[in-house]
């Protein structure tokens, strides 16, 4: 009887001499090539500002891309953080605070909010003084601490700041005609000079302004100590390319119709900050 013949199958054809590498690499490039698309499809739809950052970010991954991505990752440019940005910079500052030893005690004294001026920061006092000694101009150890954090972040923005101080309906007590105009505006010149020693740039502060008991943040209780408290303010720019961020010329947020207001230059010769 014969033999049967011996049939042998070869499998795989091409695939058997090259392998399946050809389509690993294939789709690695297919995933290159989507992240490509993706990566210019945002750059043609994103602000200038995310543009920078998503720029900052390729130039510096382990550096950039940790800071606020546009004004604060150091790309060079003159970027003005818009209100859109202000969200990131209150996180920013939030965690900055956030290492703070003496966080617990001072978060119910500390307020930022975005607002049509820009990102407001609100030191707050309380009962026994929180930032300030009582009835007077000089930062405590707790105010020092706070504002020399802030200016360290800030300095890094390229906007600039406004400063406010102000007061309690309580009529100050000392003596002469130092009244709560000088110590609003007093206050705020102390924040002004340590935050100015402490990284903001020369030209960065626009104003600094007392407004004594004239904006209280609780009108219904003028002697509440939460009266009390200097105010920063990082303006941003409009859309008319003009630099929001005057109080002076916007409602205050209480509601009330903003009154005239005194500044520094109106206090009396002997209570002006050099």
């Amino acid at each position: 009887m014969p033999t049967p013949p011996i049939i042998i199958k070869k499998k795989g054809g091409h695939d058997g001499h090259h392998g399946g590498a050809w389509k690993v690499a294939y789709a690695d490039f297919v995933t290159a090539m989507m992240a490509l698309f993706i990566v210019l499809w945002l750059m043609s739809t994103a602000s200038k500002q995310e543009q920078l950052a998503v720029s900052g970010y390729f130039k510096d991954p382990s550096g950039t891309a940790a800071k606020l991505g546009t004004a604060l990752a150091g790309t060079g440019e003159n970027v003005q953080i818009s209100k859109q940005d202000m969200g990131q910079l209150k996180e920013l500052l939030q965690k900055t605070i956030q290492k703070i030893a003496d966080l617990e005690k001072l978060r119910k004294n500390i307020e930022m909010t975005v607002t049509s001026e820009g990102l407001r920061i609100e030191l707050l006092e309380s009962a026994g003084g929180t930032f300030f000694d009582s009835g007077s101009s000089k930062l405590n150890n707790s105010g020092q601490e706070l504002v020399t954090a802030l200016a360290q972040e800030l300095g890094k923005v390229p906007n600039h700041l406004s400063i406010e101080g102000h007061t309690d309906a309580k009529p100050y007590t000392g003596t002469g005609n130092y009244t709560n105009w000088e110590l609003s505006a007093d206050r705020a010149n102390a924040a002004r000079r340590l935050m100015q020693q402490s990284g903001l740039r020369p030209d960065q502060v626009s104003q600094v302004r007392g407004f004594a008991d004239q904006r209280l943040r609780n009108p219904k209780d003028p002697f509440d100590p939460s009266n009390r408290r200097i105010s920063i303010i990082v303006q941003y720019i409009n859309q008319n390319g003009d630099e929001a961020g005057s109080s002076a010329k916007e409602p205050a947020e209480s509601g009330e119709k903003p009154p005239d207001t005194k500044t520094q230059s109106e206090a009396p010769e002997k209570n002006k900050e050099q």
